[in-house]
Order: C-alpha cells, then structure tokens, then sequence
C-alpha cells in the first residue's frame, strides 16, 4: 500500500520501492473472498508472524467448509516453517531433514509478443515447491492460479480505493482496513449472488464479478424513495436493467 509522502504511524520501506504498508492478505475459493486481511508496518518481511496468520486462517476456513484444502503460496512465503513437502530434493532446517518436491518448468522463446524474432532466444526458467502428488502439469496450472489473488488486491486498493489510509495512527487504520473486509465480502457475495447467472444485466460471462462493478450495478442504482403509511418504497425507473438483480439478493437477504 504506497503511502508515499506521508508521516503516518507505520509507514516505511516496502519491498516495491516506496513508502507505505505491506499488509498481508489470506483469500479462500475461486471468487476471492477475503479469509484475513493483517495490518502490518511497509519494512516487515513478508514471512514474520506469517506461519501464526495461516495457522489462524486454516482454523477458520474450517470453520467454512469441509472440503479439502490446498494452501497457496507467494514466491516470499518458500519456507520450511509454513509448508510441509514431500519427495525427490532433501531440505534442512533446524536440524531436521525434509523431503520435498520440486517442479522445474523451461521455456524458450525466439519470438516475442509482437511478433518480432529474437536474435538470442528468451529462455525462462521456473519452480515450483510442492508437497502435491500430481502430475508435473496439473501443478504448474494450480499455481497459476495464484495470480489472481494479485486481482483481489487491486479492488482493495482502486475499487475500495483504500490504498492510501486516512489516520495518522496505525491502530486507527487497522480497524479501517478490518472494516473493509468486511465490506469487501460483503460486495462480493452480493456479486455472486446478484450478478452471475441470468439475473444479471446483460455482459460477458464471468465467475466473478469486481468490486467496482458490483458497485456500478447494484449499489449506485438511481431510485425514488416512496413513504406510504405502513412503509417505504423504493421505485426503480423503468429502464432499470438491474431491477431483477437487486430484487433476488433483497429477497435472499430479508428471507433467507
């Protein structure tokens, strides 16, 4: 989170460069719900008090579902203390042996994205730590994946528009940033409930919708507010085309 130019109580060097907070963030499912969200000062590595926040965040996503549960984790996180691996490369830590397993993957490229040829091929070396059983592919698709948490980030910090936080205390924006998850989860759900499916308006298909966009449909939706004598109205305009959408979460969320 770049605070740049700030005194704020916390800010300092982050890994990116600049001045601000490196929160660390936890997300479960395939739609991003938001698990953990823990404040941190922008000079703490990314691994300090990480293996407590997974630890915690596991509990609860017990707590959400029974199904099984593959943990995922960022380049900064390869470490014995959070994941236990298995098969083919030896790791010590601690005075113990680990088995592990690595996936290498090689590319080479002679030509680039646009279309030019290159004079010395691009060669891209990449690995994967893992504690999985499953062919060397499947791995390297799962991982793939991960780079949609960085989405998830970028609807905190532009959708939410909460990079930069407002107090001057730390503890002050760790209760703002707490209250964002909340809303963020919020705004989510109702993006899965509301927007995915034939209710939505009309757009491509997706499996999720942003934050920003959740909010242009559903939230930002021009009404008349009608009193009558037992209770009030809302009176959508004609040409509403999210009508459908907010009357089915209204009904999921009064009725159940």
């Amino acid at each position: 989170m770049d605070n740049s130019g700030s005194h704020k109580e916390g800010v300092s060097r982050t890994y990116k460069g600049n001045d601000g907070f490196a929160p660390m963030a936890v997300y479960i499912g395939q739609e991003g719900y938001c698990l953990d969200f823990e404040f941190r000062e922008g000079k703490q590595h990314c691994q300090k008090d990480t293996p407590a926040l997974l630890e915690n965040s596991l509990r609860n996503a017990r707590r959400i579902t029974k199904q099984p549960q593959l943990m995922r984790l960022d380049g900064g996180n390869d470490s014995i203390e959070v994941v236990i691996y298995s098969l083919d490369t030896t790791r010590h830590w601690k005075g113990y042996d680990y088995q592990i397993r690595q996936v290498i993957r090689v590319t080479e490229r002679t030509i680039d994205k646009h279309g030019q040829s290159l004079l010395i091929p691009d060669i891209r070396l990449e690995g994967w730590w893992t504690s999985l059983e499953l062919d060397e592919q499947a791995i390297i698709q799962l991982y793939c994946d991960h780079g949609t948490s960085e989405q998830f980030h970028s609807e905190f910090k532009t959708d939410m528009d909460i990079e930069r936080l407002p107090s001057g205390k730390f503890a002050a924006n760790a209760v703002i940033l707490a209250c964002s998850v909340l809303i963020y989860n919020i705004l989510r759900w109702i993006g899965q409930i509301g927007l995915i499916g034939s209710r939505s308006p009309k757009r491509h298909k997706a499996k999720r919708r942003r934050i920003k966009t959740v909010m242009q449909d559903m939230m930002n939706i021009a009404v008349r507010v009608v009193k009558t004598t037992n209770r009030i109205k809302l009176s959508f305009g004609k040409g509403c085309c999210s009508y459908e959408a907010f009357n089915w979460v209204y009904h999921k969320l009064a009725y159940g």
